[in-house]
């Protein structure tokens, strides 16, 4: 039997509101006075809330099924808040929650009532999948440190699909954050059930016992597109609003000492490789290795990570993608090692793959051209020192004949300073030991600042960058300012950015050098109350106005956009856009088709729609036609296709088709791709990622199957090929295959 472990409070504590908690909570909370036992809300007139977690005396039974005697013994914490789409009044389902703590973990338990279960939508089971997000849902996040800055966020469905991450300086949220946490989910008639423990080992937090956290949790009712919280939210943060700096007081936790935790992760993989291209062909050759990670605790608020002969042979391949510009792909990182705590690297408001440089970019580590690079040994120190943001970053990598990589280090350094309420400044420097023309070191250092203001509305980034390499001269310097403010209604964009015809961060990524960037956009949303069908509107306009640093113009784009929302959550969009074009140097479009030098004025119509979450069958489809360099261009793109035949199995297609029309010569480019995904349970999935891309004449095959037998240890089976299309449509070239085994297992002390 689970016995409660709280006391009457006396007449002082229910005086001051602090519960006998230990803290002066009248000097940092911003709300009602803490609830005095057993009460667990407190609201004020203004929606404020204030919340109290129960301390128990026995761990509770994480089964999904609401049976101990504490749920009848404690107040759940109701009433929670439509965000969406009537923003103040009462969600339109009862939601019950209860936060509850003993020496070991914090639990977030939730009974969620249905009226229609019939309608409910879910569909993925896969740990950290997006489309947890687009199910029937319940997402709550903890503010530690009670900073507004740093939040560790939870997501889970129905049918026990789980998404974790942690931000930090109300950042983007990172999700490729995975702590061991216990999940149970149930059904009952009226709906379903959520229990969840976290342990505290898992999470950082300040010193002491007495803790007051930052707390909220959302509620997301598919089928009626209605989002809900427990501490009411503006529409016009949406569904973003588990942010720290909307998180509401929770008091009376209790927290064991923060240990310094040790784990270790050591690894084996065998493979059997086929390379028919390579300079020394393969075939089935048998192969193995081992390696380690090791995650140290230094201090409560600081980790140190060692790995050692690293290895990602279970890392998904990346998507395909086709480029019509004369400027380089970006693709995301998918390494486990380098995706933990990357947010901590981000710098001057870049990272996405945009115009805006990105001075860390880790994919430069163990990949040279399309080769991989062995990683020899590296470690890397991230967290909080005071109001400090500190990540340090070295990695060894060895040599690689085919791309010529010689052995190299790369070190990163970054260190960012909290100011005001929720911004930062910071500096970033990158170096690799050997630049990849030989001829010595390649370094950067850039300064940057981030701020935020009216509950992150408006956000201000600038940063100012320098490069130094062996072979270039001068134009190392990079800088931005960029303003925007992105209202529920109106929204407004400024930026301004250069990029030196040298700047040249090789432990970075640059789209696009020698330029100066001048952009603004507009946009206004209204909403319409008295239409039913329709939940809002909006009309946007941008310029981007680029020259290079000799002031010759190079590209103009102006972009006019009318978009409209429905309340069951299909959107559509319809653009218009012209563009100018200056193409300084020959350019090799496809094969045997080059574009002279000059300047071409071309337009373009566009129309995406996109549909709800709520249908089985769900994506986004994209048409457009127009005018493009001296012809033109018919395009079809259907993204984020998704057909749910059960909650286990999906097939997730995805197809771009473009007929291009030139005076130089007419092409057509097909990229085909689909993701077959089988969920056993939410530990083990298999998946299948077939793609085919013509213009580059490659059929390829990413088959894996993940299986984390207990928590944070895992078995991979991974099958690859890539075929080459352009010798024999019927019977693709062979160039290489490979079938990987791999396996981990994590010791915590």
């Amino acid at each position: 039997m689970l016995v409660l472990a709280y006391a009457a409070p006396s007449s002082a504590q229910r005086d001051t509101g602090r519960a006998g908690l230990g803290i002066d909570l009248l000097a940092t909370i911003d709300g009602p006075p803490p609830p005095v036992p057993p009460a667990v809300v407190a609201r004020d007139a203004a929606g404020r809330v204030t919340l109290r977690a129960v301390r128990l005396t026995n761990p509770l039974r994480i089964d999904g099924r609401l049976d101990e005697a504490v749920y009848a013994a404690v107040p759940a914490m109701t009433d929670f808040v439509q965000t969406e789409p009537l923003e103040g009044l009462p969600a339109s389902e009862r939601t019950e929650v209860w936060i509850l703590f003993d020496a070991d973990n914090v639990y977030v338990v939730a009974r969620c009532w249905e009226t229609r279960p019939d309608r409910m939508m879910f569909s993925e089971m896969r740990r950290d999948n997006t489309n947890i997000g687009r199910n029937d849902n319940l997402a709550w996040s903890f503010d530690t440190f009670f900073d507004r800055r740093t939040g560790f966020f939870f997501e889970v469905n129905p049918i026990g699909g789980r998404l974790d991450g942690e931000s930090s300086n109300e950042g983007q949220t990172n999700f490729d954050w995975n702590p061991v946490w216990d999940l149970g989910v149930g059904r009952f008639d009226g709906g379903w059930i959520v229990e969840a423990a976290v342990p505290f080992k898992s999470l950082r937090y300040r010193p002491g016992p007495a803790q007051i956290w930052g707390f909220n949790i959302r509620r997301t009712n598919v089928w009626k597109n209605e989002f809900s919280y427990l501490s009411p939210v503006s529409a016009g943060v949406g569904r973003l609003g588990l942010r720290p700096a909307l998180t509401a007081p929770l008091v009376g936790l209790e927290a064991p000492p923060g240990a310094r935790n040790l784990e270790i992760k050591p690894y084996a993989v065998a493979d059997l490789t086929t390379d028919a291209a390579g300079a020394s062909p393969i075939v089935n050759r048998p192969g193995g290795d081992i390696g380690l990670d090791v995650k140290y605790g230094l201090t409560q608020n600081l980790t140190a990570d060692f790995t050692y002969n690293s290895d990602f042979a279970q890392v998904e391949a990346d998507e395909l993608q086709v480029n019509l510009t004369r400027f380089s792909l970006f693709f995301p990182e998918k390494r486990e090692f380098f995706l933990e705590n990357r947010r901590t690297f981000d710098f001057g408001g870049g990272g996405r793959g945009g115009d805006t440089p990105i001075l860390f970019y880790s994919r430069r580590i163990g990949l040279q051209g399309s080769r991989q690079v062995p990683i020899e040994a590296g470690g890397r120190m991230t967290g909080r020192i005071g109001g400090f943001d500190l990540g340090l970053l070295h990695i060894r990598t060895g040599e690689e004949a085919v791309s010529g990589a010689r052995p190299t280090g790369f070190s990163v350094v970054r260190l960012k300073r909290d100011v005001l309420r929720q911004s930062s400044v910071g500096v970033l420097v990158t170096g690799r030991s050997v630049a990849l023309d030989g001829t010595g070191a390649n370094t950067a250092l850039g300064a940057d600042g981030a701020f935020s203001f009216f509950e992150n509305r408006l956000s201000i980034d600038t940063y100012w960058a320098r490069t130094r390499s062996g072979r270039l001269a001068g134009g190392e310097s990079s800088y931005r300012a960029n303003l925007d403010y992105n209202g529920d209604r109106y929204g407004v964009t400024l930026e301004q950015l250069v990029v030196g015809d040298d700047f040249n961060p090789e432990v970075g990524f640059v789209r696009r050098d020698d330029m100066r960037k001048s952009a603004g956009r507009l946009r206004f949303s209204p909403r319409l109350p008295g239409v039913d069908a329709i939940r809002k509107l909006s009309w946007s306009g941008s310029v981007d106005y680029f020259e290079n640093m000799a002031g010759r113009p190079e590209t103009r784009e102006t972009d006019a956009e009318f978009g409209v929302e429905l309340e069951n959550g299909d959107r559509f969009r319809f653009i218009y856009t012209r563009i100018y074009e200056y193409l300084p140097e020959p350019f090799p479009i496809a094969r045997g088709v080059v574009l002279p030098v000059g300047g071409y004025d071309f337009s373009a119509v566009r129309a995406r729609f996109t549909f709800g979450q709520q249908r089985r069958v769900s994506g986004s489809a994209l048409v457009e036609h127009g005018t493009f360099y001296s012809g033109t261009n018919t395009g079809l793109t259907v993204t984020q296709g998704r057909l749910a035949f059960t909650p286990q199995l999906a097939v997730e297609p995805s197809y771009s088709v473009n007929r291009v029309e030139l005076r130089e010569g007419s092409f057509t480019t097909h990229l085909v791709g689909s993701r077959i995904v089988y969920t056993v349970t939410p530990r083990m999935f298999t998946s299948a990622l077939l793609q085919y891309d013509s213009a580059s004449n490659t059929a390829a095959a990413n088959v894996r199957l993940r299986w984390e037998y207990q928590p944070g240890s895992e078995l991979f089976v991974v099958y690859n090929e890539q075929r080459d299309t352009a010798l024999r449509r019927r019977f693709p070239e062979l160039e290489n295959r490979a079938l990987i085994v791999k396996i981990n297992r994590l010791f915590r002390f």
